[in-house]
């Protein structure tokens, strides 16, 4: 790497005409240019420039040098801008994951209306309830619901809705909520229990065991919609359900959900998941 940094430097003295002037266009003292030369010069045991108090001369070693030292400079240069344009256009693929339930309303969406602005750019969109692993899945993005416990991964939280329980209104007229099926995600368990509040602050608590479980939210969905019995789906969603479905507790509230994005990557995001990722953040804003 010091022999790059070395070769580097030795090509922008060639083309500045002066140790003095190179070390103006690379902001480095005129000392640390010297040496970077002074240094190539005894690793190569050639001598590559006369220098005198008016003039410096390339000889024929170090003119032969230079050919192939400009040829790096070019080289980084390229890669250099490549980079640069990568950031100011995103393209390329990228891996987003997200629950089922936000997948169709606020994921996809959000990412059919940047691909109008940005056609390079290439979406896998992976929607499942299971949570993936980001660097073994060679996860970009994730969006989950609920902070995540790894200490590995970068989060940002993006966003919030609350869950709605729910169910058919023909069945919430016909029986009792006793009475009633519990339908629940597999990750609920067998018995849920869910604090609602009232408008005063005063905490409700309703617990049901789970007669009915799948492993989709659209599962869960289904079965709410064709009367099988009540469960949680998030507002956004129940919201698409008018007027199929109502509240079981229409004058309580369930606690927020705080909606997070996580991604492998440390210091800089690449342009793709940064624009993506604003995209899916204002999508959820414009459905809270």
């Amino acid at each position: 790497m010091k022999k790059l940094r070395h070769m580097s430097v030795f090509a922008h003295i060639v083309e500045a005409g002066s140790i003095t002037e190179a070390a103006e266009r690379l902001q480095l003292s005129k000392s640390v240019v010297s040496q970077h030369l002074k240094v190539l010069e005894q690793d190569l045991g050639v001598l590559l420039i006369k220098r005198s108090t008016r003039k410096h001369t390339l000889t024929d070693a170090g003119k032969e040098f230079y050919e192939s030292c400009k040829e790096i400079n070019k080289i980084t240069d390229i890669a250099w801008q490549r980079a640069q344009n990568a950031i100011e256009a995103p393209q390329g693929l990228i891996k987003i994951t997200a629950p089922n339930a936000l997948m169709d309303v606020i994921v996809a969406p959000a990412i059919g209306k940047l691909l109008k602005q940005y056609p390079l750019l290439e979406p896998e969109l992976i929607s499942g309830d299971a949570h993936l692993n980001l660097m073994s899945d060679n996860i970009d993005l994730a969006i989950r619901v609920g902070r995540s416990q790894a200490s590995n991964i970068k989060q940002r939280r993006i966003g919030e809705f609350r869950d709605v329980l729910c169910g058919n209104y023909a069945l919430l007229k016909k029986e009792g909520i006793e009475q009633v099926t519990y339908i629940a995600n597999t990750w609920q368990g067998n018995h849920v229990s869910h604090q609602f509040s009232d408008i005063d602050g005063k905490i409700v608590i309703y617990e049901a065991k789970a007669k009915c479980r799948a492993n989709s939210f659209y599962s869960c969905l289904a079965l709410i919609k064709e009367g099988a019995g009540i469960g949680l789906i998030p507002d956004f969603q129940f919201k698409k359900t008018q007027p199929l479905l109502g509240e079981v507790f229409p004058k309580l509230k369930l606690p927020v959900n705080q909606v997070f994005a996580l991604y492998p990557y440390d210091k800089y995001l690449p342009s793709s998941v940064k624009v993506c990722l604003e995209a899916i953040e204002q999508q959820l804003a414009e459905l809270s």
